[in-house]
């Protein structure tokens, strides 16, 4: 099937969701893909280094040509072998966003901002060029050059400059990746903010569990290649067979929370977690913002009656549910329903038979203040 590279792609008014059904070999490298995602919010693709990541996005942004199978936005198709379909990466209505920024160095923060605007797709998203100097606070840096900036910044005006081609998905390739944590925790805030206030559906590359904790809907897991598993955030948080894939030490819970008060002088804020009250780290957010908890099983210690002098602030009564043989020889995964949220431990097997623990009894979960990601 012939494209006409100067027809504009349609409108994609029915852009409900990405199917995408392929395989793609690279020198020793193969990506078998099969999987539909919902384009709503935010989906991680998440995986270790070398899971095929990067060369999903790629294959979605027409980047990267698949050897067989189909790319389909909506009722779009954009790559399909059978028809011999290849649509251009730039009439695909998608934003791509490369790790290493690639702005115009001959250009300042404002000239790279009007090169997208130039370049703005009719039916994109009802937003403009203030609304995304606003949001990612650029107005300082429209009139400094690219070389100037800190990699926080070119963050920015990347993220800014690929917003302003109104897209109908943003792909976005690992984009705090080179960035140090006091850098990342600076920008995160305009990331999730931006992601946000334009709903743009996006596709966030990522080997960083705790940045798809904090903002991503649902997660897309790849290794060796692969799709391991798909699902809502929180879900695939929780799974216990997902632990090689994510990290031996991460399975948790993520939990919606309402900020309560903040103590500056303690620098604690407490949040409302389903009827809990939970101390955390001070965050910004007024009285009512909602956040994000994650909480990993390996931070939560149980006892069966309520221990005294402690230092732990957070001592939350409940119910044991279930204990399931941990990912390694010697421990368990407990499973304990709290007010109205459930929780869970990483215990060893030893811990367990001295405790005595077992499904229905009165426990007492222990968890760290620093424990939690927010």
């Amino acid at each position: 099937m012939s494209v006409d590279p100067c027809r504009p792609a349609s409108s994609l008014s029915d852009f409900a969701a990405l199917a995408m059904d392929f395989r793609l070999q690279r020198a020793d490298f193969g990506l078998v893909v099969r999987v539909e995602v919902p384009l709503e919010g935010v989906t991680a693709v998440f995986g270790a280094s070398g899971s095929g990541k990067t060369t999903l996005l790629r294959a979605v942004a027409g980047f990267e040509r698949p050897d067989q199978g189909r790319v389909v936005a909506g009722t779009d198709t954009w790559f399909d072998s059978a028809t011999h379909t290849d649509v251009p990466p730039h009439r695909r209505a998608a934003g791509f966003m490369f790790q290493d920024t690639r702005l115009f160095p001959h250009l300042d923060v404002a000239g790279n901002l009007a090169f997208a605007a130039r370049r703005a797709r009719a039916d994109g998203g009802g937003f403009d060029r203030a609304d995304v100097v606003t949001a990612l606070d650029l107005e300082p840096l429209l009139r400094r050059r690219t070389g100037s900036l800190s990699g926080g910044e070119r963050q920015r005006v990347a993220l800014g400059r690929t917003l302003l081609t109104r897209p109908r998905i943003l792909l976005l390739d690992e984009p705090l990746a080179a960035l140090e944590r006091e850098r990342k925790a600076d920008i995160l805030p305009y990331l999730e903010g931006a992601l946000s206030r334009f709903g743009i559906p996006t596709l966030y590359v990522s080997h960083d569990i705790d940045e798809v904790a904090r903002f991503a809907d649902r997660m897309l897991l790849l290794s060796a290649g692969r799709v391991q598993a798909h699902g809502p955030t929180p879900q695939m948080l929780e799974r216990l067979d997902l632990q090689p894939a994510m990290g031996r030490f991460e399975a948790g819970v993520l939990l919606a929370g309402r900020v309560l008060r903040r103590d500056p002088r303690l620098h604690l804020t407490w949040v409302d977690v389903g009827g809990d009250e939970i101390a955390v780290p001070e965050i910004t957010g007024a009285g009512g913002a909602e956040v994000r908890l994650r909480i990993r099983a390996r931070d939560v210690a149980l006892a069966t009656c309520r221990p005294e002098g402690i230092s732990i602030r957070n001592v939350l009564p409940g119910t044991l549910l279930e204990l399931t043989p941990g990912d390694a020889p010697g421990f368990v995964e407990a499973l304990v329903q709290l007010h109205s949220v459930r929780i869970r431990s990483r215990l060893t097997l030893a811990a367990v038979e001295e405790l005595g623990l077992a499904p229905g009894m009165s426990v007492f979960a222990l968890v760290k203040t620093v424990s939690f990601g927010v």
